[in-house]
C-alpha cells in the first residue's frame, strides 16, 4: 500500500506517488466506507477526499488533492452522480486548473439502475469496481484521454441494484434515514435513504434475487455470451452468510441465462451506516476491462495480485 499522508483536512494521499503517472482523485461522503478513503493506496487511487456524514466535500479540499497528485499529465476525478458532490467536484477543479494549469476530466459513477432517466443515475455499490478499474487504467495509461476512455467503458456496462430491510441514521440527530415496517423491504433505494422503485413484503431470498437480477440483466441489457463481474456489496448490517445465499441463487440465474460469471466479490464494499441491506452489481466485461479490474493493488481495505 505505501505511505499515506494528509496534506489538508478532509484529504488522504499517497505518499509515493509515480513520477508522470495519471492523478487519480475519488471521493464523496463519509458513513459509506470503505468507499472512498479506504481505496487509496498503488493501483488505486492516489487521493480521496472526504466530506461529512452523506455530505459532498468542500471544493477547497478537491482543490488540495488535484493538486497533491498532479504528476503532469493530468488528474481524472472518479465521485457518485450527486448533485452536491458535482458541483463542489467541478468548482474545486476548476480552481486547480486556474492556479496551476492543471488538466482535469470526470468519470461520475452512476450504476444505479432504479433510475431510469442515465443522466440522473445515482452512484452506488458498483463504484468499487470503477474505482478499481480508475487506478488500473491511470496506473497504466500514457494519457489522461486514455484512462478517462477505459473508465468511461467501465461506467458504460456497469448496473447496480440494491435493496433494504432496515435502514442506517444520522449520527447526529440517532434518527433512520428512512422508516420500514417490520414485514417491509425496499428495492432500489439509494444510497442515504432515498426513495426506490418498489416498496414490498418480506420475500425469500432466491424470490428477491431473482427479482433484482432479473431487473439488473434487462437494464444494459446483458445477454447470454456474456463475460461479467459480479458483486455482492453489504450496506453495512448484513452477515457474510446471507450475501453467500443471494450469491448462490445469482449464479444459478445466470447460469441459466448464459451469461459467464468470471469473477466474483463478496463483502462490504459502499455501505450506509449500519443500514441492513445488499446491492448487487453487474460489470461486463471485455479484454481490457478484465485486466484492469485484475491488475494488482494495495489499499487498506483491499488488496490483490
Amino acid at each position: 500500500m505505501g505511505k499515506l499522508r494528509r496534506t489538508a483536512d478532509r484529504v488522504l494521499v499517497r505518499s509515493e506517488i509515480e513520477p508522470g503517472k495519471v492523478g487519480l482523485v475519488i471521493g464523496g461522503g463519509s458513513g459509506h466506507e470503505p468507499v472512498y478513503t479506504s481505496y487509496v493506496g498503488k493501483g488505486m487511487a492516489d487521493a480521496s477526499v472526504a466530506g461529512n456524514i452523506f455530505a459532498a466535500p468542500a471544493p477547497q479540499f478537491v482543490t488540495a488533492a488535484i493538486k497533491a497528485v498532479d504528476q503532469g499529465k493530468g488528474v481524472l476525478l472518479v465521485y457518485g452522480n450527486y448533485a452536491g458532490d458535482v458541483l463542489n467536484f467541478d468548482m474545486g477543479a476548476e480552481d486547480a486548473t486556474d492556479d496551476t494549469g492543471v488538466e482535469v476530466r470526470t468519470v461520475l459513477v452512476a450504476d444505479d439502475c432504479a433510475t431510469p432517466d442515465l443522466a440522473t443515475r445515482r452512484g452506488i455499490g458498483g463504484g468499487f469496481y470503477q474505482v478499481k478499474i480508475a487506478g488500473a487504467a491511470c496506473a497504466e495509461a500514457q494519457s489522461l484521454e486514455e484512462a478517462e476512455a477505459a473508465v468511461n467503458k467501465c461506467r458504460q456496462n456497469l448496473r447496480t441494484l440494491g435493496v433494504a430491510v432496515a435502514a442506517g441514521s444520522l449520527p447526529e440527530t440517532g434518527e433512520p434515514t428512512f422508516t420500514l415496517g417490520d414485514d417491509e423491504i425496499e428495492i432500489g433505494l439509494g444510497a442515504h435513504g432515498e426513495v426506490g422503485v418498489e416498496r414490498a413484503k418480506l420475500m425469500p431470498a432466491d424470490v428477491l434475487t431473482k427479482k433484482m437480477i432479473d431487473h439488473l440483466v434487462a437494464d444494459l441489457p446483458y445477454q447470454a455470451g456474456d463475460r461479467v463481474a459480479l458483486l455482492f456489496n453489504n450496506l453495512g448490517a448484513t452477515t457474510q452468510m446471507e450475501l453467500m445465499i443471494v450469491a448462490r441463487k445469482a449464479f444459478e440465474l445466470l447460469g441459466e441465462m448464459g451469461i459467464e460469471v468470471a469473477r466474483c466479490d463478496i463483502g462490504a464494499f459502499f455501505c450506509s451506516q449500519e443500514m441492513a441491506g445488499f446491492s448487487i452489481s453487474l460489470l461486463k466485461l471485455d479484454d481490457q476491462l478484465e485486466h484492469l479490474l485484475n491488475a494488482p493493488c494495495e489499499s487498506i481495505t483491499f488488496s490483490q495480485g
